[in-house]
């Protein structure tokens, strides 16, 4: 970069350029914790099961949770909207927040941890078709050919042979797939309503909404429920579940699309059953398989065609501010 007078300056765009990637990998970090965070939900949610119904354990979820996210809103000064935003996060309460809890929950109970972790890599192509259709998000060829290898990378490492499709899972199937649905509009509908306001209030209103609902039809049931004679170990599980795959993973996921895109926080779903395979081999000492390789091969490479129109927007803007 040049002065007026024609000195150049070489360190500030490089600075410039060294953040970017910073905010870039920072990003994808984030990303990858959430995921990180929701991968335990299949077997740790099944395991919690046993002992909770399915929706006292969303009322848990939700009664935990939307306090934490208030607070934070509310300590970084983004707590209280203008009211022509209230049926908008009303909306996205009611879809990321009612729906994806109940529906998930209810919908584990009936079917196994296996068809869980299939259906919900239908989270990524949904939510290319939800933004294409309601014209949110340019669908390049980069980013179909990236959820398509992201997509097909989990299918590979799950198994879909192992599906079940035994006339008792069938409810459960159904409720998991409505609920991927679901979720994938939800993180579309967020990026625009991301660039009004701030992250914290974004998520936290849809839980304030969405928690109305959950606890309006499991309230009974979680007043019903004797949680004092519950055991140490299913407690644990629930800390787990309220803490890591209910409020961290929505902040993180709200943070990162108001960063990125949803079709990238959606592409990452697929990332659950490698993270949940890679935690029961570093508990059991098994070793990585073939299978599980391959997948992760098409993963990233899907990962990397997802996130390179927003590297690319990133370091061009890196670019130009390094020559205002």
């Amino acid at each position: 970069m040049q002065d007026s007078g024609g000195t150049i300056h070489p360190d500030r765009s490089s600075s410039i350029d060294e953040s970017g990637r910073q905010g870039l990998f920072v990003l994808h970090l984030a990303l990858l914790a959430a995921q990180a965070s929701f991968s335990g939900l299949h077997v740790v949610g099944k395991m919690v099961l046993e002992d909770v119904p399915p929706l006292a354990l969303a009322c848990l979820r939700v009664l935990f949770a939307t306090p934490v996210l208030l607070i934070i809103a509310a300590r970084r000064g983004a707590m209280w909207p203008d009211l022509r935003w209230l049926p908008t996060l009303a909306l996205l309460g009611f879809l990321g927040v009612f729906l994806n809890q109940v529906l998930f929950i209810v919908g584990l109970s009936y079917t196994t941890a296996t068809n869980a972790a299939i259906l919900m890599t239908s989270v990524p192509a949904f939510a290319v078709g939800v933004a294409a259709l309601l014209g949110l998000e340019r669908i390049g060829p980069y980013r179909l050919v990236g959820v398509i290898l992201a997509i097909c990378g989990a299918l590979v490492i799950l198994d879909p042979r192992r599906f079940s499709l035994d006339e008792g899972s069938l409810i459960g199937n159904l409720l998991i797939l409505i609920n991927g649905l679901s979720f994938a509009t939800f993180l579309v509908l967020q990026r625009p309503i991301l660039r009004q306001l701030p992250w914290q209030t974004v998520i936290a209103g849809a839980f304030l909404f969405g928690s109305l609902g959950v606890v309006a039809v499991g309230g009974g049931t979680l007043a019903r429920t004797s949680l004092s004679t519950l055991s140490s170990s299913t407690w644990m599980g629930i800390l787990f579940i309220l803490i890591f795959p209910t409020a961290l993973s929505y902040l993180i996921n709200s943070w990162a699309i108001q960063r990125s895109s949803a079709l990238l926080a959606a592409a990452y779903t697929t990332l659950q059953p490698l993270l949940t395979a890679l935690l029961s081999r570093i508990l059991l000492s098994e070793l990585l398989t073939w299978r599980q390789a391959i997948g992760f091969a098409l993963i990233a490479s899907g990962l990397w065609c997802v996130s390179w129109r927003a590297g690319r927007q990133a370091r061009s803007l890196a670019s130009n501010a390094g020559r205002t």
